[in-house]
């Protein structure tokens, strides 16, 4: 199974997605650690390469029989369309899961106080979120609004869905 998790910088996707990563024993791809590793082997980083490289990593694992969490931004159809094309190409099937923070108070206090666990890696201001360009889903796919609650929550309201899926 491929777990397709989007959401802006924020929102609390990156715990929720290795939170169910470490549950179910799957493999995770933040894409955020392939891109700065791309960039701290002097690599520029500036259009979908980390994506492609997560894609790849995505076929290899699926092919091996095991479920993938894939934890990245997936702000537009494009890349949402082809981290649905990895699970097809393949037979297996997918789950998109998008995270969403609907208290921008909350969601402004996350960006602002949260600090990098990659090393190197430069978070994005609360400006740069907001003016991040994300389009609007046009898929049926689950919706886990984090705002006031727990990541035990989260995750609990996300396993549950996931068992109607």
């Amino acid at each position: 199974m491929l777990y397709i998790f989007g959401g802006l910088p924020g929102t609390g996707k990156t715990t929720l997605s290795s939170a169910l990563a470490r549950m179910l024993g799957a493999a995770y791809l933040r894409v955020d650690v392939v891109e700065q590793a791309m960039r701290d082997a002097g690599i520029r980083v500036d259009g979908p390469e980390g994506y492609l490289v997560c894609y790849a990593i995505a076929s290899q694992n699926l092919q091996l029989g095991l479920d993938v969490v894939a934890d990245t931004v997936n702000p537009i159809q494009v890349t949402r369309r082809a981290w649905r094309n990895v699970a097809e190409s393949l037979e297996a099937p997918f789950v998109e899961i998008e995270v969403v923070c609907t208290d921008d108070r909350e969601h402004k206090h996350r960006v602002e106080t949260r600090e990098a666990d990659i090393p190197g890696f430069v978070l994005p201001t609360w400006e740069q979120v907001r003016n991040r360009q994300y389009e609007v889903w046009d898929r049926d796919r689950i919706v886990i609004d984090t705002a006031h609650r727990t990541v035990a929550e989260s995750l609990e309201t996300l396993r549950h869905l996931l068992r109607q899926e």
